[in-house]
């Protein structure tokens, strides 16, 4: 008797190429640091650690505000990506948390959210954000300013702050 044997399709050889490339590249050899990723939509914290890992940063995630500063003290992050709306504590209550914390306060912290008011923008420069990304967002343009800070730390002053800040 013959076995029949069925040659797997373009679409199923394609994702089980995309699955081994994100499985691979959850373990880089070596990590170009340690980032925490807080935001409420899991599908977005699913991309943001998809794009991070497969450029070699170890990925740490939080659904909620409380979430997010219980990582941060026991992780010690390199850099936290904030959403600014989130239940328990929204992104503005961590940041001013965050810089109160004599262990935490010099973490580089980039606020990732939906609300791109002037208003919005200037509450979180003013609560001690480095950066100011809007969703949606170019992930080409938010990893080159994750890799600056991840190099060089927090933004010093206001003036740099708000160089650094887009909407």
């Amino acid at each position: 008797m013959l076995e029949r044997t069925e040659t797997p399709s373009v679409a199923s050889t394609a994702a089980e190429t995309e699955r081994r490339e994100a499985t691979s590249a959850k373990a880089p050899i070596v990590s170009r640091g340690k980032v925490l990723v807080a935001d409420d939509e899991p599908p977005l914290l699913r991309l943001m650690e998809f794009l991070l890992v497969r450029q070699g940063y170890t990925v740490l995630t939080a659904l909620n505000g409380e979430e997010a500063l219980a990582v941060a003290r026991s992780e010690r992050p390199d850099l936290i990506l904030l959403d600014v709306m989130m239940p328990r504590l929204d992104g503005l209550g961590v940041v001013t948390i965050l810089r109160n914390d004599p262990e935490l306060k010099a973490t580089p912290i980039l606020m990732l959210t939906a609300r791109a008011q002037d208003e919005d923008r200037e509450r979180g420069l003013d609560a001690g954000v480095d950066a100011y990304v809007t969703k949606p967002f170019d992930p080409e343009q938010l990893s080159e300013i994750i890799a600056r800070f991840i190099v060089r730390g927090p933004a010093s002053t206001e003036n740099e702050r708000r160089k650094i800040t887009f909407v």
